[in-house]
């Protein structure tokens, strides 16, 4: 069972450790909001994470095959998905006073949502579960040792998550003037628009 356990957490830092777009988005957002926000967002990732390593357990094979016809389309939306997030978190940096708050004030729920979202649209995060769990058979061969190996992953993805947005949060401090905010949103924007473009041509 040990043997599980690290499995899932390894598997889940693995994933979640490379920053991407949304790591990117997740930092700059914190920044800008508070760390609870960040956590909820975190938290958001980390559930999409589980999710889809309890998918790769349950149908492992067959969601593979079912994902391979259309893993292109998939990775299309998911670059424009995060080209509107680059473009929304750059109106934000530009548009936003050093005073006035938000017409619609990012809350820990929407940001669940919305990191939910568009981390679901990433087909990369389903496949590299599915290949671990098929190559890692005698690892998940009952449901509870399937149960644990997921486990284990929503907690490795969650606690680098949640790292990410503690170092959101003390950015946001550091960054605590007007033109501080609009420069690190600006630079969010363009490095989550390049990533989305990367990830659109493969």
């Amino acid at each position: 069972m040990v043997e599980v356990v690290v499995s899932g957490l390894v598997t889940g830092w693995a994933i979640a450790v490379p920053i991407g777009a949304v790591g990117a988005f997740l930092v700059t957002l914190t920044a800008r909001t508070s760390l609870r926000v960040g956590a909820a967002g975190a938290l958001g990732i980390a559930a999409v994470d589980g999710g889809y390593a309890a998918l790769a357990v349950v149908a492992g094979s067959a969601l593979s095959a079912l994902l391979e016809p259309v893993a292109t389309p998939l990775r299309i939306a998911s670059g424009v998905v995060l080209l509107g997030v680059a473009a929304l978190v750059a109106r934000h940096a530009l548009t936003s006073s050093g005073t006035a708050r938000e017409a619609r004030p990012m809350s820990p729920a929407r940001a669940f949502a919305v990191f939910v979202g568009v981390t679901a649209v990433n087909p990369a995060t389903v496949v590299y579960f599915t290949a671990i769990v098929l190559g890692n058979r005698t690892l998940t061969s009952g449901p509870v040792e399937g149960g644990v190996f997921v486990v284990a992953a929503f907690v490795a993805s969650a606690s680098w998550q949640l790292l990410l947005a503690g170092g959101g949060a003390a950015l946001g401090r550091a960054t605590t003037g007007h033109r501080g905010r609009v420069a690190t949103g600006l630079v969010s924007a363009v490095v989550i628009a390049g990533l989305a473009v990367h990830t659109m041509l493969g």
